[in-house]
Order: C-alpha cells, then structure tokens, then sequence
C-alpha cells in the first residue's frame, strides 16, 4: 500500500469516526448536544482535525442525513422485494419508514425535519437521498393511474411524514397510529 492509499484510508477513517460520533451523540444527547468541540473531545481529535474533513456541523448533518437515507432505502427496498402484491409492497413501505423513524428519532430528524445542506428533489441530490425516493415511487408506481407519478410519490411521503411528526410530537393520539396508517395505505391503493 503506497503512503497515499494510507493516508486516503485514515482519512476516510476518520470521517467515519466523526460521522459515528455524531449520530451516536445525537441520539443518545440530541442535535444541540452536538458541536464540533464536544465532537472533538470525544473523538479525541482536535477541532481543526474536524474542520480539515467537513467545514461545520452543518456538514457533518449532512453527512449523517446521507447515511441514513442509504439505511432508510436498503430497509425499503427489503420490504418491497420480498412482498409479492403492490398492497402489500405499499402497507410495508409505510410500516418500515414508521419503525425506522420511531427506532432512530435523532437520525430520522436530521434526515428530514432539520435544515441540512441537501439538494433534495432534483438530480444533483446524493445518490443515497435518489435511492431512498426511488423506493416510494416504486411502491406508489402500480397506483399511480394518470396522476403525475413524482408528484403522487411526493404526496405518499408527506402523509406518512406528516403523520409520524404529528403523532411524535404529541399532535396525535399515539393508540391511533395503527389505524392512521392503514387508512393513508388504504386511500393510496384503491
């Protein structure tokens, strides 16, 4: 391995050190418990260290947010290929982006609800963010008719963010998002 190989590794080592510590502090502390210099500490390197691999924590959101999408789609993309009926393809899509969103509260946040450096919704957004709207769309594809498909993904994806955020935040009657759910799929795939 050449000295610069070396050094690319390191440095991607790094960035993952820094990424991992930034999730795992927002979870366990929340977004605000997050800084470049409680980063710092706990990854044992110095601030500039931190800022030679992203400029703030702007970017290392970012970067968390871009992670987690590239999870969000792979669990996604599970459930869409081993259901075998669009019903069942679309109810499982919802069900995952609603576990996913109540077992990791922190990353669900930054992903979409906190303001992050993202291109989202055009084709200069990371491939990570496209993969993750590709699996809604194929799951609202078989339902779509003549509605325009983007657009109908887009409207599929708001409720069931709308939904999760609401109830999150207290807006909803927990008991009742079983019901919710199944209502917003019903509506969908009729």
């Amino acid at each position: 391995m050449s000295i610069q190989e070396r050094r690319e590794r390191e440095r991607a080592e790094r960035e993952r050190l820094i990424v991992t510590a930034a999730r795992e502090l927002a979870e366990s502390e929340g977004w605000d418990a997050v800084t470049t210099r409680r980063l710092a500490t706990e990854i044992e390197y110095s601030q500039p260290v931190l800022y030679s691999h992203f400029k703030g924590k702007d970017a290392i959101m970012a970067a968390v947010a871009v992670e987690g999408c590239a999870e969000i789609a792979a669990e996604m993309r599970a459930v869409r290929e081993s259901a075998t009926d669009p019903r069942q393809v679309l109810a499982g899509i919802g069900a995952a982006y609603a576990a996913f969103a109540e077992r990791r509260p922190a990353l669900y946040d930054v992903m979409f609800t906190h303001i992050v450096d993202l291109p989202f919704a055009t084709p200069e957004a990371p491939p990570a963010l496209q993969e993750a709207f590709g699996e809604f769309r194929e799951a609202v594809r078989p339902f779509a008719g003549d509605d325009n498909l983007e657009t109908l993904t887009e409207t599929f994806w708001s409720g069931l963010h709308g939904l999760i955020t609401l109830m999150r935040n207290g807006r909803l009657r927990r008991e009742d998002h079983e019901l919710r759910l199944a209502i917003l799929i019903g509506r969908f795939s009729n």
